[in-house]
């Protein structure tokens, strides 16, 4: 009875919060400095509260999101210190990621020796991301177009920051070549790249894709082995994939914490005046990321009849760690986790999620159309529709692979301007709100990649479907 009290005065407190905050922000009510400051933590109060009382993981990762932010907004200095906490998260993180796509990739292949179903669940993936990276990247252009939001942008107004390198110099072999066939040598460079030289490598830098590729071709190759020499492999991968998802929720327990840094050191060295400069742009974005997930997941839930709701239960955790760390590395372990628990065997859920970190970045791929041709528009360049979709479709191709690095995408945006001869120096000034727009497309990102697990499972017939409804 308490608990449930407890919530109402939670929620009728974030309300006349927000309400509060809004009056004072459009400059409707003048408060003091010290008002709003008690407000805030008056709520942080009540929020702790709440979260020590319903004891759950969720509520706990949620509550110091909202604190980090409060912390941000009322201490910066003291949210700037806290970044260390954050990068040690993403970093604890990633001591999981080679280890559990190994194990739980090649068990899923050589423990049921199933390699017909290696080569369909691939090419029913690969068609499944294609179309939804498409209609992103289409609801993106819509969107942009529709607002115009880079028309009439004050750039000189705007802060402006050091933009990062657009990453490697240009292969020597490129300039060999004649330019007909760039295009072929990217491709055929692409390729080479899935192929690790080194596993150890791999898993040191974090390259999910090779990571994949060597662990789909050692399970294969382990299933063409006789049994007896097998079973000990077998068995051994899949005793590492249960002690690493057990490894995944010791490491969870540190998820408000880190989450929480990650809030506080964005807000603190943001500020929130930045958002007023580009509240525009920012608020396309979002507007149209909700119209993907709308208009696209949402059907595709429905058409599948998947409970909508014990979906989002299922996936709030990694999202929120998403949304906070700008990292669907930081994610991925919970959300593999997660599609397990929701019905997804993990035999698919190992092989979709982190085939789908490269080659189905949902939210990447629509702000990367979206912020292109908001370039465009605060240059005073028109693009026509062709040239609008040839930029857009050179970034899908272009953008494979970011799913890990926290702002990567940025970095593709730099390069893709440079190409298309779109003035780069405007990226600079849409930098400061980068990690509040990474924070939403790595969310989507996430949210894409666990229903393209069950939208696989169901295909394949083999989704539990009594498993969302099992406590």
């Amino acid at each position: 009875m308490f608990k449930s009290k407890m919530g109402i005065v939670t929620l009728v407190a974030i309300a006349i919060a927000l309400i509060i905050t809004l009056l004072y922000e459009f400059s409707v009510v003048e408060f003091s400095h010290e008002f709003l400051m008690a407000t805030r933590w008056i709520l942080g109060i009540l929020l702790t509260i709440n979260a020590v009382l319903k004891k759950n993981l969720t509520t706990w990762i949620l509550t110091c999101m909202v604190l980090g932010i409060f912390i941000g907004v009322d201490f910066p200095n003291f949210a700037a210190a806290l970044q260390p906490l954050s990068s040690g998260f993403i970093k604890l993180v990633k001591t999981i990621v080679g280890p559990i796509l190994f194990a739980t990739l090649v068990f899923g292949i050589a423990g049921h020796s199933d390699l017909k179903q290696v080569g369909r669940m691939a090419w029913k993936s690969m068609l499944y991301f294609f179309c939804a990276t498409s209609c992103a990247i289409f609801i993106g252009l819509a969107a942009i177009n529709l607002t115009k939001a880079g028309v009439g942008v004050d750039i000189e107004n705007m802060p402006h920051e050091e933009l990062p390198s657009v990453g490697p110099k240009v292969d020597k072999a490129m300039e060999i070549l004649p330019e007909h066939v760039h295009g072929v040598y990217k491709f055929t460079s692409f390729i080479k790249d899935l192929f690790p030289e080194n596993i150890v490598k791999a898993i040191y830098e974090n390259q999910v894709l090779q990571i994949v590729v060597f662990s789909v071709i050692f399970g294969i190759g382990l299933a063409m082995v006789e049994e007896k020499k097998r079973k000990p492999l077998v068995d051994f991968t899949e005793s590492l994939s249960e002690a690493m998802f057990k490894f995944t929720n010791l490491i969870m327990l540190f998820a408000p914490i880190g989450v929480g840094a990650a809030m506080a050191y964005t807000v603190g060295h943001l500020g929130v005046d930045i958002l007023k400069n580009l509240f525009m742009l920012l608020g396309t974005l979002y507007l149209a990321l909700i119209g993907f997930l709308v208009l696209v997941l949402f059907p595709v839930a429905l058409y599948l009849k998947i409970p909508v709701k014990k979906f989002i239960n299922a996936i709030k955790e990694p999202v929120s760690i998403a949304f906070a760390t700008t990292s669907s590395d930081a994610a991925l372990p919970k959300a593999m986790s997660a599609m397990e628990k929701f019905g997804v065997p993990r035999k698919i859920v190992s092989f979709v999620i982190p085939t789908g970190y490269s080659f189905n970045l949902d939210g990447t791929s629509l702000y990367l159309s979206l912020a292109s041709i908001f370039v465009a528009q605060a240059a005073g360049i028109h693009l026509s529709l062709g040239e609008q979709l040839m930029i857009a479709f050179t970034l899908m191709i272009t953008s494979k692979g970011v799913a890990a690095v926290p702002r990567a995408s940025l970095i593709i945006l730099i390069a893709t301007a440079d190409q298309f001869g779109l003035p780069v120096f405007i990226i600079a000034a849409i930098l400061g709100i980068d990690e509040l727009m990474d924070m939403a497309r790595t969310s989507v990102n996430v949210i894409g990649n666990c229903l393209a697990t069950v939208v696989i499972a169901k295909w394949e017939g083999e989704f539990d479907e009594e498993a969302p409804y099992r406590e």
